[in-house]
């Protein structure tokens, strides 16, 4: 990530968007930080685990505008948090956060929800009216988490092959401009009915 001014930034951290290029050293972050996939994938990250994630889209039958890749570095340049950003998934102002993953030394230091809240501030700054993501059922964590910055469940999708395990996920969901949850089900008419 280049040096100049970050795309954000709260208190110690900075975060710009990862070119292609660094998906060796997302590659590192993982294998660094491997609590995630030993969680929800039942095994640490394989070999290509950052160019999958870097280079994953949602399916093709989804409109969306654009997937961005974020690193969080701390003062010294280090790589301390990742998030996967979808814009406008499935109509304008739908952000949907697919990967945050904050490096394990960090958990619990209140670092988390820091690097979070200013990269809410800034999806809202580009147009998110919305902020949705899912969560793995039984991930008390990720639950605990995402419930404390005031998402709420939505849906249940059951199911779903992550890795070599198979888990149901909470879809979730976040306003962030005021707009209603009215507003966003008839945008999204998937998360309006049980899967």
């Amino acid at each position: 990530m280049g040096r100049g001014a970050p795309l954000f930034s709260s208190g110690a951290f900075r975060c710009d968007e990862m070119a292609p290029a660094e998906v060796p050293r997302l590659q590192r972050f993982f294998e660094a930080n491997p609590e995630y996939f030993l969680a929800v994938e039942g095994a640490p990250p394989g070999p290509d685990a950052g160019r999958e994630a870097y280079g994953s889209k949602p399916p093709a039958e989804w409109p969306w505008d654009r997937k961005i890749v974020l690193g969080f570095e701390d003062a010294s340049g280090a790589l301390v948090a990742m998030a996967d950003v979808i814009a406008n998934l499935f109509s304008k102002g739908i952000w949907h956060v697919g990967l945050y993953i904050v490096a394990t030394p960090l958990h619990g230091t209140g670092a988390a929800r820091t690097m979070y809240q200013a990269m809410e501030s800034w999806m809202r700054s580009q147009g998110a009216d919305w902020s949705r993501l899912n969560v793995v059922v039984g991930n008390a964590r990720a639950e605990r988490f995402w419930r404390s910055m005031e998402y709420m469940e939505v849906r249940q999708r059951h199911g779903v092959e992550m890795g070599r395990r198979t888990h149901d996920l909470r879809v979730m969901v976040k306003p962030l401009t005021g707009r209603g949850m009215d507003d966003y089900f008839a945008r999204v008419k998937r998360d309006a009915e049980p899967a």
